[in-house]
């Protein structure tokens, strides 16, 4: 007669496989809706309070506290006081950012929605490859590149890619001047979906630059362990 094999313990209840599923649910959960996604990238820029975040974001101060308040909860963005103001920032950048840009690799593979805007809207405005961010370092390096930095005075202020010029979108066709043409052009803003890049992008070309595009944002560059500049200082 064979012996019996090894019995197979039967749960009492949830173990801790299922409870550290829920955990990672409740941060899927966060997740789950474009406007608390859009907050997120504004904070990978800086920290910011419910009122800038608010302008930012074009919801009501209500809306915009109570999506922080369920990033909060999940553990995706953390405060702290600053004078009579609560200020937000992201909770473990560099795990949040790589976070965000695995999100929107599963989408631009699997969802077709986002690859309709993606050659709709993006590919349309620049279909050439963008620059990576190892290639743009060794082009600094080489002093052979200049790295324009379209996002807001205040985002560049509080880091930025060493060496870059900071011109926002808005101001990009008064101060054409300011970058030279006789050196290829690297633009970068926010992150991967952020327009401004594609914008000045386009600008520039349409003006006789050579002009390229980061393959993502500044937050990538940062959460990369590359060298940051900040405090305005190039």
């Amino acid at each position: 007669m064979s012996s019996p094999g090894p019995s197979r313990p039967t749960p009492s209840g949830p173990g801790p496989k299922h409870a550290i599923f829920a955990s990672l649910a409740e941060v899927a959960q966060a997740l789950g809706h474009a406007n608390r996604l859009d907050l997120l990238e504004h904070l990978a820029q800086r920290a910011r309070s419910v009122e800038d975040l608010a302008a930012l974001s074009g919801l009501s101060f209500a809306n915009t506290s109570r999506h922080l308040q369920i990033l909060r909860r999940a553990g995706l963005v953390e405060t702290r006081r600053s004078g009579k103001h609560v200020l937000y920032s992201l909770a473990g950048g560099t795990e949040v950012v790589g976070l965000l840009k695995s999100l929107g690799r599963v989408g631009e593979r699997n969802v077709a929605e986002v690859n309709r805007v993606l050659s709709s809207y993006f590919h349309a405005r620049d279909s050439m490859e963008a620059v990576t961010r190892e290639d743009l370092a060794g082009r600094i390096a080489d002093g052979l590149v200049t790295v324009l930095d379209v996002r807001p005075k205040d985002e560049f202020a509080e880091g930025h890619i060493p060496g870059a010029r900071n011109i926002p979108l808005g101001e990009l066709d008064r101060r054409l001047k300011e970058i030279p043409k006789n050196v290829a052009v690297v633009a970068y803003c926010r992150g991967p979906y952020c327009v401004f890049a594609y914008e000045a992008v386009a600008a520039l070309r349409a003006k006789g630059f050579k002009a390229v595009r980061l393959e993502d944002g500044f937050p990538e560059w940062k959460a990369a362990g590359l060298a940051v500049a900040t405090d305005g200082a190039g």
